[in-house]
């Protein structure tokens, strides 16, 4: 009976600190992180899981979410590049995500777009959803589904922003403009109406942000969406006269034509997902 509620305790202690059983290194890497509230050793233990071969794939994932809590991000970085060859396929696109953000956090703006330059290569050639209209995602503990329409938006979303980050606002338009042709949604169509602002084509801003007043898109009843409109609406009424607007170019192999690489990227029509027909070239969008 004794032998019998301790087991019964052991394993409601795995369920409520979230800890997986066992005694491996990536177990007590686990411990803790989330038991005893350690994370230095935590990653000492996470290390050690990679290197003896103990859940590689969940250990350098989370071993680099923890260095990222310690504003190691830098050595994460570094970690995901030397050892995502030890993980499996399936976590690829996990680690990317981990990376993506890594790049966010400290300013890599480069190599944000080149890997989200990456994700959209990999998801029009069926690794990510494998051919299929839809995939299974998890967050925050929770599974739902994503359509290759609604991915395909998101990864172009982050790309427009990224440009944005680098002051290229001619690039990041093009990029928006095709996000919004795919899943329009009202945090895109404000990043598009300051792309515009930024390049001094203030009645096109003015429309798109009257847009999104109305309620054409979604998100936009949400109250930071509606006091972003705000805002972009006062810096328009009181918007200088430029002359020169830097940052203004479209010299990237990625935005001059979209389709065109797209093509290029394609082993196989057969492989081509339907989302992918829809889509018009940049050039014929830039020539109207």
């Amino acid at each position: 009976m004794e032998m019998m509620k301790n087991k019964e305790n052991k394993e409601l202690f795995h369920v409520v600190h979230k800890v997986p059983s066992g005694d491996g290194p990536y177990v007590r890497a686990k411990h803790a992180q989330l038991v005893e509230k350690d994370p230095e050793a935590a990653i000492v233990w996470f290390w050690k899981a990679i290197n003896g071969g103990d859940r590689v794939d969940s250990a350098l994932k989370d071993m680099c979410v923890v260095m990222k809590q310690l504003h190691r991000t830098e050595e994460a970085i570094e970690a995901i590049n030397s050892f995502r060859s030890l993980c499996s396929q399936q976590a690829q696109e996990s680690l990317d995500n981990v990376l993506l953000d890594l790049l966010k956090k400290c300013g890599k703006v480069d190599e944000q777009i080149a890997l989200l330059k990456q994700k959209l290569r990999q998801i029009y050639q069926g690794q990510v959803f494998n051919g299929k209209p839809t995939k299974t995602a998890r967050s925050h503990g929770k599974k739902f589904q994503v359509s290759v329409r609604q991915e395909t938006a998101r990864v172009l979303g982050n790309l427009g922003w990224a440009y944005m980050q680098k002051g290229n606002f001619m690039a990041a338009e093009v990029v928006y403009k095709k996000a919004q042709m795919i899943d329009a949604d009202s945090n895109k169509a404000c990043n598009l109406a300051h792309c515009l602002m930024k390049q001094a084509r203030y009645d096109e801003a003015r429309n798109i942000l009257e847009n999104v007043w109305r309620g054409n898109y979604a998100g936009s009843d949400d109250p930071k969406t509606r006091n972003r409109v705000e805002e972009l609406v006062l810096e328009l009424d009181s918007r200088p006269f430029l002359q020169n607007v830097p940052g203004l170019n479209l010299d990237d192999d990625f935005v001059n034509g979209l389709e065109q690489l797209i093509n290029e990227w394609a082993p196989s029509r057969s492989r081509r997902l339907p989302i992918f027909e829809e889509i018009s070239t940049f050039k014929d969008q830039l020539a109207c």
